[in-house]
């Protein structure tokens, strides 16, 4: 099985992609550790400042050392250069906040998974004929579960995620998982701004295995 079919399977089993971005490189090593030990293994660093790539070759080391069962992805890509480099310091799988024809290019290029953000049918369309297996639905907390269950139908062959929105909350996740999305992203709401600056890793670990067994409850119930 290739990286991307494992992504493919393992995101949709974990149910919930954690994505965070902090400056300070130990802050974000930390959190990485926080989320491992609570059970994470696919998360997404956002590469929202200048300290990002720095940082991300650091996770990358320790996943490498510590956590080789971590599957460690970037998000907020917007373009082929910016994925080149990404995939250069070891990304697992890559993100953009909308839908960047070259990313995906650079991304078939290296047989590497690329999740494109959508926020509408013809979005979607397009991004299925370039080959994308996996849509984020963003931002989540405009579009809500009622368009996911409208489109649902026409797009049988997707696994949608959507981020941005997504509480930590069983109704809100169940609304979410009934409407047809096979995982959800979940960033300020799990790993919030206040928790980083804090630096309150175990918070951190015990929203994260709280959002673990939520979503195990939802499947197996």
């Amino acid at each position: 099985m290739s990286k991307k079919e494992l992504l493919l399977k393992l995101i949709p089993e974990q149910g919930i992609l954690p994505l965070y971005f902090y400056k300070d490189t130990d802050v974000s090593l930390q959190v990485l550790k926080a989320l491992y030990n609570a059970g994470i293994r696919t998360v997404e660093y956002t590469n929202r400042g200048e300290a990002a790539l720095q940082n991300f070759k650091k996770m990358r080391e320790m996943c490498d050392a510590e956590f080789k069962d971590m599957y460690l992805g970037i998000g907020t890509i917007k373009n082929g250069q910016m994925a080149q480099t990404f995939i250069d310091a070891g990304a697992d799988f890559i993100i953009c906040p909308g839908l960047v024809e070259e990313v995906a290019t650079v991304c078939d290029k290296n047989d590497m998974l690329w999740v494109p953000g959508c926020m509408t049918p013809t979005e979607i369309i397009r991004a299925e004929n370039l080959g994308a297996k996996m849509i984020k639905l963003f931002p989540g907390n405009i579009l809500g579960p009622e368009f996911m269950s409208a489109i649902k139908a026409l797009f049988p062959d997707l696994l949608f995620m959507p981020t941005g929105g997504v509480d930590l909350d069983k109704d809100n996740i169940a609304k979410w998982l009934k409407s047809g999305v096979c995982a959800v992203g979940m960033g300020s709401k799990l790993v919030s701004k206040q928790l980083l600056e804090e630096k309150n890793y175990s918070k951190i670990e015990e929203l994260s295995k709280q959002a673990l067994e939520i979503l195990k409850s939802l499947k197996n119930g």
